[in-house]
């Protein structure tokens, strides 16, 4: 607050004394009229301060994501609503191919189905700039066998069931060979397809990611790569898992799943906001009972985006 006005020195000479009474309540009014002004000041200030956060402008946000009647989305919404006033409609997509199409023609506003790696290849071939702005976990990808308990237990030869887009079928290959069931050419990488097996034990089956669990249901095929999301969705359960990848390695950072956004709106603090709103206790409680397999993870916007980068330029590589 500002000082009070200085008093001028008292002049040796008497005045009268009505003029010094009146002199000093003009004084006293301009003292009172100071402190008023900065009280009202920073009274405002604070009462900005109080309701900034407590007085958000509504909105609706549309989000699209592949398991929708989960219900860790139940409890996100809500949350959504009561703590960032924000209406969550939730788009549900049963195909992969869709979410990220659905985005970049703005059906949606953020899509949550993903990993890295996956919308890294999105990008590289659909020329397009999707970027992540929050994590959610990582998922083991998990062999499914109804009649064997392990994969030396499957038969030679066998039909084997494996995710066909171009993400995960390479990520199910290198699940089929940590098993031992297959081979892979140098290895293979993030980017292999079935043309990179050199050698194998069944006979390799890709499928559209929605129909591996079907396959395996109808005995078509005797074990088959899982999504969790699909696997949750047909009611496999974990005793008919044989094979997991391991989700807390280093070599999974690609694999870290995100909700994605337009290039434009990688800054849109609303949509930081319900990113972030996936790491509250609350959600993640019901997260884990959904998912019980899945590894959190709580990665900056910023470190999101530098993995994708760097994904990116794999698989620029990779196609040349």
């Amino acid at each position: 607050m500002s000082a009070s006005p200085v008093l001028p020195d008292r002049p040796q000479r008497k005045r009268p004394l009505g003029w010094i009474i009146a002199a000093a309540v003009v004084v006293l009014a301009i003292i009172v009229a100071v402190v008023v002004v900065a009280v009202r000041g920073g009274g405002s200030d604070q009462a900005g301060a109080a309701g900034s956060g407590s007085d958000q402008k509504a909105q609706t946000v549309t989000i699209g994501v592949a398991d929708k009647a989960l219900p860790y989305w139940k409890t996100y919404t809500a949350l959504a609503k009561e703590r960032l006033n924000v209406t969550v409609k939730l788009t549900n997509f049963a195909d992969y191919s869709l979410p990220n199409p659905a985005l970049k023609d703005g059906q949606v506003d953020i899509n949550q189905f993903q990993h890295i790696q996956y919308l890294a290849n999105y990008n590289v071939t659909a020329k397009d700039d999707l970027q992540p702005i929050g994590s959610t976990a990582v998922y083991p990808l998990p062999l499914y066998a109804t009649k064997y308990d392990k994969p030396s237990a499957i038969p030679e030869g066998a039909k084997v069931a494996i995710p066909n887009d171009a993400i995960n079928e390479a990520r199910a290959l290198l699940v089929l060979q940590s098993a031992k069931l297959i081979e892979l050419r140098d290895g293979g990488s993030a980017f292999s397809t079935t043309d990179d097996i050199t050698s194998h034990e069944v006979d390799v089956q890709p499928l559209d990611a929605s129909q591996t669990a079907n396959a395996l249901q109808q005995g078509s095929v005797a074990a088959a790569v899982v999504n969790n999301n699909f696997a949750t969705a047909a009611g496999l359960p974990a005793s008919d898992k044989v094979f997991t990848d391991d989700p807390s390695s280093s070599s999974a950072a690609p694999y870290v799943n995100v909700f994605a956004v337009r290039d434009e709106d990688k800054d849109n603090t609303t949509y930081l906001d319900l990113a972030k709103l996936f790491q509250d206790s609350a959600v993640q409680k019901d997260f884990t009972k959904d998912y019980p397999d899945a590894v959190a993870r709580d990665e900056k916007a910023s470190a999101l985006q530098d993995e994708l980068a760097t994904v990116e330029r794999d698989a620029k590589a990779a196609a040349e």
